[in-house]
């Protein structure tokens, strides 16, 4: 990955307890990494001299991370940035590819400043590796000094750190679930994936319910919330921090549900841009927003799922549901290229005298592994279902509650470090140990 001459520090990262540490591979895979987070609404022009770094900036533009941003490319570099703005005001931020030398790329942009509104920031891609140069565009003002070549991640990943405060935490991570085809459970491991995070890591977690009609959070964890997230809806530009702890629910110590209103008397008109406000004002309150996805396609369905950094895909072995889930998982391919691939858990599996496609059928045809497969278990997902209760909560032993953990685990990018398996001889082998 390209780096400046002096390696900036990155937007930081929610720490977790040591028995959770971050997942090796995770952190082997920049691009998957959520160290480039959403930016603000700003304006962005970029100036090029080469077509390499227009198509870099051009791609990162379509990424999820910047679709708030208007972003504007241009070419001609700093003779065009100079022309331009002697009639144009200056945007949020300016980048500027430069080829010239030291001496020539500080008269350009002494040039430049003249013109340059107050509280511009400049990002100067570059093709001199110069630790003397950086430190020189540093004491100029220069917000930062990338050296070419570039790939959108990188370019992402220092906007990122522009708009992201490093004294803060960084905003929330958004888990998506969906369910390839209706019935399939996905509400469920959702909501069991969600408190096992907030168990397991002992850190805050909502539970959007998207479901307005049919939504059942509130039943999953015996609640009867007179507010929720149709209130947010409603009038999502008021939604703050205040009138947000209002309308979620308490469940436990660390997790919180925004619960549907499970009536049908009233008509619910979302808006995709007002879906995705409320996603936000919540994720800048807490480490994690799992947002509960219907089995619906419009508009605010797919922004959400699009906006999302992991997603979740529920499905049962049959043939619908792998149809199904191999649209939305090309659609995720084609469109969210800096992104991971969904997960696809498959539930309800293994069920007597129902002919099913393997494990491995649905991984040939998805090109996708399969994060868990969870057996048809009616006892126990029925009692906890109607005792409100999550799978761990009535049966510590049941064979789902490693497959929610293994997911948990996987969309926190955490590794549980399981203890080790002592020999029932164990004891007396350390006390001859004691007396050699």
């Amino acid at each position: 990955m390209s780096k400046s001459p002096l390696q900036s520090q990155g937007s930081g990262a929610f720490e977790t307890p040591s028995p959770y540490p971050l997942d090796d591979q995770a952190a082997e895979a920049p691009a998957f990494s959520d160290r480039a987070r959403p930016l603000p609404r700003i304006s962005i022009q970029a100036f090029c001299v080469t077509p390499q770094i227009a198509e870099v900036i051009q791609a990162a533009s379509e990424d999820r991370r910047l679709s708030k941003a208007h972003i504007t490319i241009q070419m001609g570099g700093a003779a065009a940035a100079v022309a331009h703005y002697q009639e144009s005001p200056t945007p949020n931020l300016i980048i500027l590819e430069s080829h010239a030398p030291h001496a020539e790329l500080i008269a350009e942009l002494e040039e430049l400043a003249q013109s340059c509104d107050p509280g511009t920031k400049v990002v100067i891609i570059g093709k001199a590796n110069d630790v003397v140069l950086y430190r020189d565009l540093k004491r100029r003002g220069i917000s930062e000094y990338l050296v070419a070549p570039v790939s959108p991640f990188d370019l992402m990943e220092c906007l990122s750190g522009l708009y992201n405060n490093p004294d803060t935490d960084p905003v929330g991570q958004v888990f998506a679930f969906i369910g390839a085809k209706g019935g399939v459970g996905s509400s469920t491991i959702c909501h069991n994936v969600a408190w096992t995070l907030s168990e397991t890591l002992a850190t805050d977690i909502v539970i959007a319910d998207m479901d307005l009609a049919f939504g059942t959070t509130g039943l999953d964890f015996n609640q009867d919330p007179v507010q929720g997230i149709a209130d947010a809806l409603q009038n999502p530009e008021r939604l703050d921090e205040v009138l947000l702890d209002r309308l979620l629910t308490t469940c436990s110590k660390h997790l919180s549900i925004f619960a549907a209103p499970v009536v049908l008397d009233r008509d619910y008109e979302m808006s995709p841009e007002g879906c995705e406000t409320v996603i936000d004002v919540v994720r800048q309150n807490v480490p994690f927003v799992a947002v509960d996805l219907p089995h619906s396609w419009t508009p605010w369905t797919k922004r959400l799922l699009l906006q999302a950094d992991e997603i979740v895909i529920t499905a049962m072995p049959d043939l619908a549901n792998l149809r199904n889930a191999k649209n939305i998982v090309d659609l995720m391919r084609s469109t969210r290229r800096n992104d991971a691939l969904p997960h696809l858990v498959l539930n309800m599996a293994n069920m007597q005298k129902r002919p099913e496609i393997t494990p491995k059928e649905f991984e040939g045809a998805l090109d996708l592994k399969t994060l868990a497969v969870i057996d048809f278990d009616c006892e126990n997902f029925g009692q906890a279902a109607n005792n409100g209760q999550m799978i761990e909560e009535l049966n510590a032993k049941a064979k789902a509650t490693q497959a929610f953990h293994d997911i948990a685990m996987a969309l926190a990018h955490r590794k549980e470090i399981k203890p080790e398996k002592r020999s029932p001889l164990a004891p007396l082998l350390d006390k001859l140990k004691l007396l050699r």
